[in-house]
């Protein structure tokens, strides 16, 4: 229905994408602002005034003193999330607020440059600029920020939070709490990744490989949230555009190994969602014996997803023996590069579920693998011909877990991928030659002139 005197309707957010999107507060629901009538019909209405959630900035200043403060202004929202919109002129005592449409060239630019340049650490947001319709080389700007896992943010040695309408320096008592609440989060993946290891298809008696576990749990989940999306058709589609699709780029010709997500192509309900597996398990995630003769087959793959939006992930083949005559022949290796492409995949594949069911909330991710010690890399031991020297892996096991946002999904997955495999592959020696995947394109400096 549409309100005030606007011939566009203006409409009430579900599930959109945050990029459309302003966060009124927690009880009032998002509002959908796409077009520029969209704005002047929420001024009309007066649902746009500063909040725990919400500023109004009618231009972004240039100089390198101003990008500190709209940092710090960013970096206020990162607790509880909530927006900036710019190009709104807000009369203060008057309480108006006029549309006041600013140039576009280089503004989102610059906002993204300033929110990963500045704050520390990083700070994703998600931008999305609003043409007017009276001339499209001036508009609006939309600038998200989802709550981040790594609040409080710091710009110039100072935490900073969001009181009912302005920033405000946090206490250390503050700071140690959003610490603390970050390491429970963290805690609380690692335990969804311990229970997904006791679950391991391969019978303990049989296992001669290293086993790759990964977990993807949505932080406030609506129930049954991704039900419409487990048909078989269906979540076969997904996986191939949310896996593939989605890390093509990043990826390139990295696919060396076996099996890969490609081949969890059987299709099995479980009890709290569906699944995609290897030819070897069966529906229950058991290993089968093809052969009937007491012959396994170790190199199983199985993704299940879950009616909230969860996924878990298993790959039993993160360790070989080498074949073939030569030195090394007979002798197990890891295959580090298996699981950063995993990793880079899971990713892909939890923003593809954000997307199809309008959650734009955290995630808990874990990452850990199972009988690594004394292994050394794929890499060093048969790639490169001995001439590095080999470390051996001195654990038997290796969990690590994040919590990680919308925008750093959608942003920066190399830096979410070093966070969960950068000390799995500094205990191999082999980091650095998978710094492109660990890494994210770097965005431009923002003006640093006064």
């Amino acid at each position: 229905m549409a309100l005030g005197s606007s011939s566009q309707p203006f409409r009430w957010l579900v599930t959109v994408p945050p990029m459309e999107s302003i966060y009124v507060s927690p009880s009032s629901p998002r509002l959908t602002v796409e077009t520029e009538a969209d704005l002047d019909c929420a001024i009309a209405e007066g649902l746009l005034e500063e909040t725990h959630y919400l500023d109004l900035k009618r231009e972004l200043e240039p100089g390198k003193a101003k990008n500190k403060e709209h940092a710090r202004d960013l970096a206020s929202f990162a607790i509880d999330g909530g927006n900036l919109l710019v190009g709104l002129d807000e009369d203060k005592q008057r309480r108006t607020v006029a549309l006041a449409p600013q140039p576009l060239d280089g503004l989102r630019e610059r906002v993204e440059s300033i929110a990963r340049a500045i704050p520390d650490p990083p700070l994703p947001v998600i931008v999305r600029a609003i043409a007017s319709t009276s001339d499209p080389t001036v508009g609006y700007l939309v600038v998200h920020v989802p709550p981040s896992p790594a609040a409080p943010h710091m710009v110039d040695n100072r935490y900073f939070g969001r009181g009912d309408t302005q920033k405000q320096y946090l206490s250390d008592a503050e700071v140690l709490r959003l610490h603390e609440r970050r390491r429970v989060g963290e805690a609380d993946a690692l335990a969804l990744l311990d229970r997904e290891v006791a679950r391991d298809p391969v019978p303990a008696d049989v296992r001669q490989q290293a086993h790759l576990f990964l977990v993807a749990e949505p932080l406030t989940p609506r129930s049954e949230m991704f039900l419409p999306n487990l048909d078989a058709q269906v979540l076969t589609a997904f996986l191939r555009r949310g896996a593939y699709a989605g890390t093509a780029k990043a990826l390139g010709q990295q696919e060396r190994f076996s099996p890969d997500l490609g081949h969890a192509s059987r299709y099995s309900r479980r009890s709290d969602g569906a699944a995609l597996s290897s030819h070897n398990m069966s529906s229950e995630r058991s290993m089968l014996d093809l052969s009937g003769q007491g012959s396994w087959d170790e190199d199983l793959v199985d993704v299940e997803f879950g009616e909230d939006g969860d996924v878990r992930i298993v790959m039993t083949r993160l360790s070989d023996r080498l074949r073939g005559d030569g030195p090394n022949a007979g002798l197990s290796v890891i295959f580090d590069e298996a699981a950063v492409v995993y990793v880079r995949r899971l990713l892909a594949l939890v923003v593809e579920i954000a997307d199809a069911t309008g959650y734009l909330g955290g995630w808990q991710l874990a990452a850990g693998g199972t009988g690594l010690k004394g292994l050394s890399s794929y890499e060093h031991v048969n790639r490169f011909g001995g001439r590095y020297q080999a470390q051996f892996f001195e654990d038997n096991v290796y969990r690590r877990a994040t919590i990680a946002s919308y925008a750093e999904l959608t942003q920066v997955p190399g830096a979410i991928t070093n966070r969960l495999l950068g000390r799995f592959l500094r205990k191999l020696g082999t980091e650095a030659l998978f710094v492109s995947l660990l890494k994210d394109p770097e965005l431009a400096s923002p003006d640093e002139t006064e």
